[in-house]
């Protein structure tokens, strides 16, 4: 189980890194279609288009990625206070309920929605420019795809927590949120730095009378 973990959050993490190049393409057209429209007073036809398919096709392919760091948003204000044995038995039993049968349905109804789509080279209707859409409708099957085998990993995480009553760690060569970051760096100069002296008192000698 902790192979397929391994396998499966370096997948992940490597198509959410890959695609998370969109995000330059994204600036450089939002940023092209404000000078041209303000400055030039030329604006484009296809700036639009680009920003809502970078964003969508990033939005889709950092799903898995997500899952696998624990990154999305969970209403824990109860689930925290529970012993990890008691949460990976939750989370077990609510992926086989919620999870899988979603994912699956987006695989499913996201084959049909891109097929239609591949068979008459749709366009899109947003601007004039009729930018071809239809291959980014196949983003659903593969997001689909990478979170049926992320979802499998999250599993085997709390069939391995419900063991040991201890979640397995992440991998540490990875990305972290700066909230994180400087919480950790003003902790440790709080502790090389702090004002607060420490008194270190030795055992007074016994005298032998």
């Amino acid at each position: 189980m902790e192979s397929y973990i391994i396998f499966a959050d370096k997948v992940s993490a490597w198509f959410g890194k890959a695609f998370a190049w969109l995000i330059l393409v994204m600036t450089f057209g939002v940023g092209y279609e404000v000078f041209v429209r303000y400055v030039l007073r030329d604006p484009t036809s296809w700036a639009f288009d680009v920003s809502y398919m970078m964003y969508g096709t990033l939005f889709m392919m950092a799903g898995a990625y997500t899952l696998s760091r624990d990154g999305h948003v969970r209403g824990d204000f109860v689930y925290r206070l529970l012993k990890p044995k008691t949460q990976a038995l939750i989370e077990f039993i609510l992926y086989f309920i919620f999870f899988f049968p979603g994912v699956i349905a987006l695989i499913l109804a996201g084959w049909k929605y891109a097929a239609r789509s591949w068979s008459y080279t749709e366009v899109s209707v947003m601007s004039p420019a009729n930018v071809p859409i239809f291959q980014f409708k196949s983003v659903i099957i593969a997001a689909g795809i990478l979170l049926l085998i992320q979802g499998i990993a999250q599993v085997f995480r709390c069939v391995i927590c419900m063991r040991t009553n201890e979640w397995p760690k992440h991998s540490e060569d990875d990305v972290e949120e700066m909230e994180d970051v400087l919480l950790r760096e003003h902790e440790r100069d709080i502790l090389h730095h702090s004002s607060e002296a420490i008194d270190i008192v030795k055992p007074l000698e016994r005298r032998d009378d």
